[in-house]
């Protein structure tokens, strides 16, 4: 890829902020594998079961090794995360200064938020198959990254007011992918 990566281009100076495990990763560009760690936790009601069943995410409490491919152009990323018992693909683009990501027939639309120890995703839009979620029915989602040296760090929870928690997950990816062709 040449020129600036999606989050660059989509946070403009602000990107500069980040930490620079974090800024590595998200110059990372083509087909990447990366490795590391995750603790993933059950969904906390038979209703946010269903829904993870619907979108992808990991359905029971684990702990063990991450695979997580990437394939990164500079106005789209596909992210497939190889959890323990579960593998979860998405697809990241730009869209009016934010970052989409469609996972399933869900697409979520999130402000990137810039700080000298993280990065912090906040949910802005949601659409289910193509129409807008009420604002009312609005999940909370804490998605952050940071880390130092060649280790990112991540922490996602995706929380429904009336089905508790959907998705929640943390780790960590080494930076020493291998490109793949």
């Amino acid at each position: 890829m040449t020129g600036p990566s999606l989050y660059q281009r989509v946070m403009g100076d602000r990107f500069e902020l980040l930490p620079p495990a974090v800024q590595r990763f998200h110059r990372l560009a083509g087909r990447v594998v990366l490795h590391g760690r995750v603790r993933t936790d059950a969904p906390t009601s038979w209703l946010a079961s269903v829904i993870a069943v619907v979108l992808g995410t990991p359905r029971r409490a684990t702990e063990g090794v991450l695979r997580f491919e990437l394939d990164a152009g500079p106005d789209l990323e596909r992210w497939t995360r190889h959890f323990p018992l579960r593998t979860m693909s998405s697809r990241l683009c730009a869209r009016a200064g934010r970052v989409e990501e469609q996972l399933g027939p869900v697409r979520l639309t999130f402000d990137l938020i810039a700080g000298s120890e993280s990065l912090r995703m906040r949910l802005v839009h949601l659409r289910v198959l193509g129409l807008p979620w009420p604002r009312w029915l609005m999940p909370q989602i804490t998605a952050e990254e940071s880390g130092r040296d060649d280790r990112l760090q991540f922490s996602v929870v995706a929380e429904l007011p009336w089905a508790g928690t959907v998705a929640s997950y943390r780790g960590h990816l080494i930076l020493h992918g291998r490109s793949i062709a």
